[in-house]
């Protein structure tokens, strides 16, 4: 993406952030675009006449396989769609041409399997997903639960130091994440670029060691509508809204699982979050978790939305439609 395509997409996001109450990508999504992310990626832009901005932004990135037995399965594509809330009609003519001009570029790569994901899903992403040959797959809850908790924990934590706990970490995330397909596979690029966030803070990234190795950690962030206006502190935005206090990743070694680390280290951090003054606590698990929404039922959380991945098998190219001229490929 060149810096001028960033700075106009950037603008997009942020209008339909404000209108919709919630991100358009997800941050792995983000980072690709802000940094120019894995290898295999592309952005979108759709454009109208008469606009001097853009109307919609798609992303596609082909993504690591989750375990070395999907390797030879085809490629895994990640796909995520936005349209300037002005210029969302019925239709949904633009988005579906977003869709339609990505899942043509999957074709030319040789097809695969593609996920497309949509916060706070609709009856139109319904209608959108089975116009493009998609249906509904995983969903993951967004829950949330007031803070503080006022329930003790007894754990020795201490803060992720960086430049010296990258590699324990990654041999820790990447075990007990083996299975997932966003969380599992990170390498050292991929955690750095989160290091380089703004949000990024290392006292709220809790490791628990047990004889000399990382037996869990719970990862925070703040999500602080306050700071992004320019203030200090953890007030509500612009619109009212209190900022989340985000469980970002919570993990056990899976040689130190059945010791009850994972309700003492989300504790340690939900407790983190408050005495940082925030007041709503907030984490995603995938909606067929079962343990892990016991675990963060039991503690106090409830279902705030869900969001949904719709997905499909795209063959290459050769049973591509024609391709829509509207929305332009940015490398």
């Amino acid at each position: 993406m060149g810096r001028g395509d960033i700075a106009a997409v950037s603008e997009l996001l942020e209008i339909a952030t404000a209108v919709d109450g919630h991100h358009p990508l997800d941050e792995h999504q983000w980072l690709d675009l802000v940094h120019g992310g894995r290898h295999e990626f592309a952005g979108l832009v759709a454009w109208e006449p008469g606009h001097d901005h853009p109307v919609g932004y798609a992303q596609i990135t082909r993504e690591k396989a989750a375990t070395p037995e999907k390797v030879d399965e085809g490629g895994t594509w990640a796909l995520e769609c936005v349209v300037d809330p002005h210029h969302r009609t019925p239709d949904l003519g633009i988005a579906e041409t977003l869709v339609e001009s990505a899942l043509d570029l999957v074709r030319q790569e040789g097809g695969g399997h593609v996920h497309m994901w949509v916060p706070k899903p609709t009856d139109q992403h319904d209608r959108l997903a089975a116009s493009v040959g998609l249906r509904r797959g995983r969903e993951l809850r967004q829950l949330r639960r007031p803070l503080p908790v006022h329930e003790d924990w007894a754990l020795d934590v201490r803060p992720f130091v960086p430049g010296q706990d990258e590699e324990a970490w990654l041999e820790v995330n990447n075990r007990a994440f083996r299975w997932h397909p966003e969380q599992g596979g990170w390498d050292l690029d991929t955690l750095c670029a989160r290091e380089e966030q703004p949000w990024f803070d290392p006292a709220g990234f809790l490791l628990h060691e047990r004889d000399g190795k990382l037996a869990g950690f719970c990862w925070t962030k703040v999500h602080d509508v306050a700071r992004s206006e320019g203030r200090s502190g953890p007030g509500p935005g612009p619109d009212g809204r209190l900022p989340l206090g985000e469980i970002y990743v919570l993990a056990v070694d899976p040689a130190f699982q059945g010791l009850g680390l994972g309700r003492s280290l989300a504790l340690a951090g939900l407790d983190w979050l408050s005495r940082r003054g925030l007041r709503v606590g907030m984490l995603y698990v995938d909606a067929d978790n079962d343990p892990g929404l016991r675990l963060y039922e039991r503690l106090g959380f409830t279902v705030d939305h869900v969001d949904r991945a719709y997905v499909g098998d795209v063959g290459p190219d050769g049973q591509a439609s024609p391709p829509m001229p509207t929305a332009e490929p940015s490398a």
